[in-house]
């Protein structure tokens, strides 16, 4: 499977509480629902539409996964909603227990994260699609476990907060196969892994 990490995105690479004030305070962050202003559904959100186009299972962090499964099942009635509800999900997580997990949710021990995660990437099969979950996106990238970073950087800097990008001197040779801008200045930026050797 190829892992596809989609992320909503500031200018200065923050990618924290994009969808409210109160999604993710942590550090005292206060600029939460910074994308709203620029969100539209044919650049914005046709950037997520597109990664599930492939995609084979969801994989998340326990914040995100908990968000996320708490608002969906209530959106049914639309293509992007059903397919967000019916395809197989993973939430990595050492407080969720298995008796908590609904949503179609099989949970991976964050203790057993990275080895269960390279067995999913080793196995046949569509994309496993990362959406939000920061913490369990940096980690992807500082092992070198994606394939694929789908981008949609919004045209505001908001001077701190989480980021996805590891600093721990790891090196990732990249390639731009796509770029959509919107008339507010979005830009949807597809990268792909180039391989190594």
């Amino acid at each position: 499977m190829r892992i596809v990490i989609v992320q909503f995105m500031t200018l200065d690479g923050v990618v924290q509480a994009p969808g409210g004030a109160e999604e993710d305070t942590d550090g005292g962050f206060t600029h939460g629902g910074w994308s709203h202003p620029f969100f539209d559904p044919e650049v914005a959100g046709g950037a997520f539409d597109g990664a599930m186009a492939n995609a084979e299972a969801l994989l998340f962090g326990r914040r995100t996964w908990q968000t996320m499964a708490s608002a969906w099942p209530g959106r049914a009635g639309d293509p992007f909603a059903d397919k967000m509800n019916a395809i197989s999900k993973y939430v990595v997580s050492e407080t969720v227990g298995d008796d908590k997990l609904t949503w179609n949710t099989t949970r991976i021990p964050g203790a057993e994260a990275v080895a269960r995660i390279r067995e999913l990437r080793e196995a046949d099969g569509g994309d496993l699609v990362v959406m939000g979950s920061a913490a369990l996106a940096r980690t992807l990238l500082s092992e070198g476990l994606f394939d694929e970073l789908r981008l949609v950087i919004m045209p505001v800097i908001v001077g701190g907060g989480k980021t996805i990008f590891p600093d721990t001197g790891v090196l990732h040779t990249l390639k731009l196969v796509s770029t959509i801008t919107s008339d507010a200045g979005v830009r949807a930026c597809i990268y792909q892994r180039v391989s190594e050797g």
